[in-house]
């Protein structure tokens, strides 16, 4: 298949050719016929992307404080970085897709249908099904193409709560600010339209709408209060997007009593309290096509809403502008500027920053030519050398398979094979980049594939103990980030796949193999006596609804992310773990609770303990990691991965670094020595299993806890 990527660093536009996304139970395996540019949104990444930045800097202030807080605690270089590698990944553009159903991928639509979706700009997509809507027969493909963006625009509308015979204003009449108003004028209401553009002014009167261009020295306040015969305006909705906060304090000074303001664009927000408070005006930002939008749950694993409680969801709106097209109360031909060929796509997109009056850019899809659904796609034509070398396969392209793991198996000069990910386009990104031969959706094909001997597995975590399973039971020596399993069934299942190969198994317990933790390890292994550990790791909080907060998913926290530190005290200590104990903090009883702030107390067989602090409510711009270890009257202090000291330790007293090392590389490297040199396993596999094994029983305690 074919699909459109931004580059954020540049803002440069690409057709790339990437292997097609795979048809998953739930979602819908679509052939694009038709997508529509959607000039707002997109003409804004396009700015971003070519603005310096400095710029980029100006507009995202909010990104700019968590950059200065990294460089506080991690350092600079590697702050530097991870804004390169942010920005550096390309960003599949799109969200109004047309195209008729090649897999149903379960109940609710079949093959054939025409839909609209979500979809990115691309030939083939899948889309989850609750981000589908069927197009009625007399719709064409064209008109079904505004279906989504004329969603926002509706959701907008709802949340304004407009009665027949009201009086509201449009403020912005670009592609969303045109459907809003035909869709206020559906609604049995007057509108004033206000825009700096005179052609938009035009199609906007000839919708229906009067009309005020403050470009023209025209006063926006007092058109509103004239348009409302002099009550004010009952609502206005905010389609603009522009830095200044004039839109709302305009809209504040036009409304009656008790108006309505909704913000759909983008606006300052620098309100005057008075222009509120005198009035008791009420004011909401109105999110994308409405309820359901940004939960997991209802875009990504289709729980619907009941329609008695939810009537309006982003599927119930996307099919009531379907209804509006079909009925002809909504009208997008006067809409639609630009035609163009897929195929022709970055033109398109230099369109939108040389052509100030396109609206409507529709991207056309060849029908004469069959969709492409090959699985793979090669990206280079080099041939893998039977050498004896690693010869590594890729399942999972992501931000930190991208930046961190990838780069670190690359210099270790092991073969980079073929990369694998669900949809396909981050393993062609990704892979032509680092160097891959291939990129696929399939990940059966992957693990099946002979020229490849080892396999890293760097997918969600629900996904590494099967398909760690499959890869031993493929015969690949396995790389799986942790966590391992995420339950005692999985553990169980992996190590019964282990016990049956003769292939390497390895955790991504990277840490241990940091070279500040490797001085600790050579310091503390000339103590004999026990020791004692305190660890914190300085988490941060993130949303009770993020995959990694699901037990099923991510597994939680401390599953996911504190068994990094589990990991490190057993191999710090030196000795098996003999008693656990563990405490979460909060209202146990509550819904919302997450097991994200807790303390972990470990004991040893040799009599040494400690204990760890995963916590998830201290400031950004304290240090993540700090980790303490005191023995025979000695401590080390190892400070996130940067400054290492030690307290009466003969011989030694610091170990600093300019840039900081969590062990990523030479865990890789680990690794793949063990492959070629046909050593053991860098981290013995009983030492793997103990540690899944404590760390899900760590997490089970903390799920059974109350207060």
């Amino acid at each position: 298949m074919k699909q459109i990527l931004q580059n954020l660093s540049t803002g440069q536009s690409e057709l790339v050719e990437a292997p097609a996304p795979q048809a998953r139970w739930g979602s819908l395996l679509i052939d694009t016929s038709v997508s529509l540019i959607s000039t707002g949104t997109e003409r804004m990444l396009v700015d971003f992307g070519k603005s310096g930045l400095l710029a980029k800097a100006r507009s995202q202030p909010e990104k700019v404080r968590q950059v200065l807080d990294k460089v506080a605690t991690d350092g600079l270089m590697t702050t530097v970085d991870a804004v390169r590698s942010k920005l550096g990944q390309p960003l599949p553009l799109g969200y109004c897709n047309v195209g008729v159903v090649r897999d149903s991928g379960g109940d609710g639509f079949r093959q054939g249908d025409r839909v609209v979706s979500n979809g990115p700009h691309a030939d083939v997509v899948s889309v989850p099904r609750n981000l589908c809507a069927r197009i009625p027969d007399g719709v064409s493909d064209e008109a079904a193409s505004f279906t989504v963006v004329a969603s926002i625009g509706l959701q907008g509308i709802r949340l304004a709560k407009p009665t027949l015979g009201e009086a509201f204003v449009v403020t912005g009449v670009g592609l969303i600010g045109l459907l809003t108003v035909q869709m206020l004028r559906a609604q049995g209401c007057r509108v004033l339209a206000i825009d700096f553009d005179a052609a938009k002014l035009e199609l906007a009167r000839s919708l229906g709408a009067e009309t005020c261009n403050p470009g023209a020295g025209e006063d926006p306040v007092a058109a509103g209060l004239a348009f409302s015969r002099g009550h004010g305006v009952d609502g206005v909705l905010i389609t603009a997007s522009t830095k200044s906060s004039d839109p709302v304090t305009q809209a504040a000074r036009m409304c009656r009593k008790r108006g309505r303001i909704v913000l759909v664009g983008v606006t300052g927000l620098e309100l005057n309290r008075a222009d509120f408070y005198e009035k008791e005006l009420s004011f909401q930002v109105s999110c994308s096509y409405g309820p359901g939008r940004y939960d997991p749950a209802y875009e990504e694993r289709g729980q619907d809403y009941p329609i008695g409680f939810v009537r309006w969801t982003e599927q119930r709106n996307f099919e009531a502008v379907l209804d509006m097209l079909a009925s002809g109360a909504l009208d997008v031909t006067s809409l639609v500027t630009h035609r163009v060929a897929f195929e022709d796509a970055p033109r398109a997109y230099e369109l939108l920053s040389t052509d100030k009056t396109a609206l409507g850019i529709i991207l056309t899809y060849e029908h004469s030519i069959e969709p492409r659904h090959e699985r793979s796609v090669v990206l280079s034509d080099r041939s893998i050398e039977a050498s004896g070398r690693a010869v590594i396969g890729f399942i999972g392209a992501g931000n930190y398979a991208s930046r961190m793991l990838i780069p670190a198996f690359k210099r270790t000069g092991a073969q980079m094979g073929s990369i694998s990910s669900a949809g396909g386009t981050n393993a062609v990104v990704t892979g032509r980049k680092s160097g891959f031969q291939t990129a696929t959706s399939d990940t059966e094909a992957l693990l099946a594939d002979p020229s490849l001997n080892a396999v890293a597995i760097a997918t969600r975590h629900n996904s590494h103990a099967k398909l760690t399973c499959d890869a031993l039971n493929a015969d690949k020596h396995v790389f799986v980030e942790k966590p391992l399993a995420l339950t005692m069934d999985e553990l169980e299942a992996v190590k019964s796949a282990h016990a049956e190969s003769d292939k390497l198994l390895m955790v991504g317990f990277n840490r241990r193999f940091a070279p500040q933790v490797q001085t600790m390890k050579r310091l503390l292994d000339t103590v004999k006596a026990p020791k004692s550990f305190m660890m914190v790791m300085n988490a941060g909080a993130i949303p009770a609804n993020h995959w990694t907060q699901d037990p099923k998913i991510g597994g939680g926290r401390i599953i996911g992310e504190a068994c990094h530190y589990i990991d490190l005290m057993r191999f710090l200590a030196g000795a098996p773990i003999v008693s656990v104990q563990a405490r979460r903090m909060g209202d146990t009883d509550a819904e919302s609770v997450t097991e994200d702030k807790a303390v972990i107390t470990l004991g040893f067989e040799d009599g040494s303990f400690g204990t760890i602090h995963y916590l998830a409510n201290g400031g950004a711009s304290f240090p993540k990691e700090r980790v303490e270890a005191f023995a025979a009257g000695r401590t080390l202090q190892l400070d996130n991965f940067l400054k290492l000291k030690g307290f009466n330790w003969p011989g030694f007293k610091r170990q600093n670094l300019w840039r900081q090392d969590k062990g990523q590389a030479a865990c890789a490297a680990a690794f793949v020595n063990a492959i070629e040199a046909g050593g053991a396993a860098p981290i013995p596999a009983p030492e793997l299993f103990e540690v899944a094994k404590v760390t899900i029983e760590v997490a089970e305690n903390l799920r059974s806890q109350r207060n």
